[in-house]
């Protein structure tokens, strides 16, 4: 058998190869022998991982200036990372969608779960948007692209370079058009009986959040009928999702304006403009005052940015969502339903939930706690890699 055409990278001896041999995906800087020869990789380099005897893990990417040195790509290590490989790891990762969907709108590829490590592909009927976060990606992303294409049949693919674990791996913000021709304005995206629209290339993230489309079709379950208030409604992701399944009514917040001004669009498109509202501004403020005016609505949905990204923020972003709790619940009518989400991977469910439940009892509310729901199946979880379990949203009947 031939020698592999890859270098060689070494875990040190107190590494736990084990982990890695049992579907770990990372090593990290401390686990791995960095001489002069391994410093000396580019980022993004394909190297084969051996454990402290010498025996072969599999193939990794390499970038010796992130922290997670190493990323997981293939257990052979003679196989070559290259266009026709992208096209078959991105074929099975289509595959699961084609038989989920029956519309070409949602995450095609979500990182490790979909063996393509720190890259996320969405789709949008024709478009795909893709966000290489990782270097051995950035380094592949013409080939990517082009697998795209030939997997799904997209014309246009496009790059978002906002993640902020970007600024990890060393790489640059610059967005940009990879194949075809950008769309002229947002893209309309069927969901759960709405029409949202998603600014592909000046949005947040990829321009829609896919991962909470099962709890959203949950919240339109509690809605019909009901006077729904959405709280950091980014595009409309639960008002309109709510106003589709029969609300009376619905008040988007958020502090974004560009974000509102999507969701009116998304309202008008999907013929519930009547029934539709906007408010911008902070979020906690917006909540005090509507408190404060004695606004009461029957179904409160509070879907925030991710107030504890990294165990450092955690304790702080523990007390964030405890306080959304608290004036959340204070909106609820009686009888009335509380959904809160949590997309902080450093914030598990147990620690998520007990920051909620403190919140409503110390708004005076007793509450009786639904419904658990997570990311839809188009974003996978890796079983070894908690970060990839990162959506939380709990529903209370207050």
């Amino acid at each position: 058998m031939t020698a592999a055409p890859y270098p060689v990278i070494r875990l040190r001896p107190k590494a736990e190869a084990r982990a890695i041999r049992h579907g770990s995906p990372w090593a990290f800087e401390g686990e791995i022998v960095t001489d002069r020869r391994t410093r000396a990789l580019l980022p993004g380099s394909i190297a084969v991982l051996e454990d402290a005897e010498r025996a072969p893990l599999g193939l990794v990417a390499v970038n010796p200036k992130s922290r997670i040195m190493a990323r997981m790509l293939d257990r052979d290590i003679h196989a070559r990372i290259d266009g026709e490989w992208l096209a078959s790891r991105i074929g099975h990762a289509f595959a699961l969608r084609a038989r989920l969907y029956d519309a070409p709108f949602y995450r095609l590829v979500h990182a490790e779960a979909d063996g393509l490590p720190g890259v996320v592909i969405d789709r949008f009927g024709d478009v795909a948007v893709i966000q290489p976060n990782a270097a051995w990606a950035e380094a592949l992303l013409p080939e990517m692209a082009a697998a795209v294409q030939s997997v799904t049949g997209v014309a246009c693919v496009l790059k978002n370079a906002s993640g902020r674990v970007r600024a990890l791996e060393g790489l640059d913000d610059e967005s940009g058009i990879l194949a075809g021709v950008a769309p002229g304005g947002a893209v309309p995206v069927p969901m759960n009986g709405a029409t949202y629209m998603a600014d592909l290339l000046g949005g947040q993230k990829t321009g829609i959040f896919y991962d909470q489309r099962p709890n959203h079709a949950f919240a339109a379950r509690l809605a019909r009928g009901a006077r729904v208030l959405d709280v950091f409604a980014h595009v409309g992701g639960f008002s309109l999702a709510a106003l589709a399944g029969g609300a009376e009514g619905a008040l988007a917040v958020d502090s974004a304006q560009p974000a509102l001004d999507l969701a009116g669009e998304g309202a008008a498109r999907s013929g519930v403009a009547e029934r539709f509202a906007i408010r911008r501004g902070d979020a906690f403020e917006v909540m005090e005052a509507l408190a404060a005016e004695g606004a009461r609505f029957d179904v409160v949905i509070c879907d925030p940015p991710a107030f504890a990204p990294s165990k450092p923020a955690l304790e702080k972003g523990l007390r964030a969502y405890e306080r959304v709790a608290r004036l959340a619940a204070a909106l609820v009518e009686p009888g009335g339903y509380l959904g809160l989400c949590s997309c902080s991977h450093a914030a598990d469910l147990s620690r998520f939930r007990t920051a909620c439940t403190r919140g409503i009892g110390r708004a005076g509310r007793a509450g009786q706690l639904i419904h658990t729901g997570f990311a839809g199946p188009d974003h996978p979880l890796h079983p070894s890699l908690a970060e990839s379990g990162y959506l939380k949203a709990l529903f209370y009947r207050l």
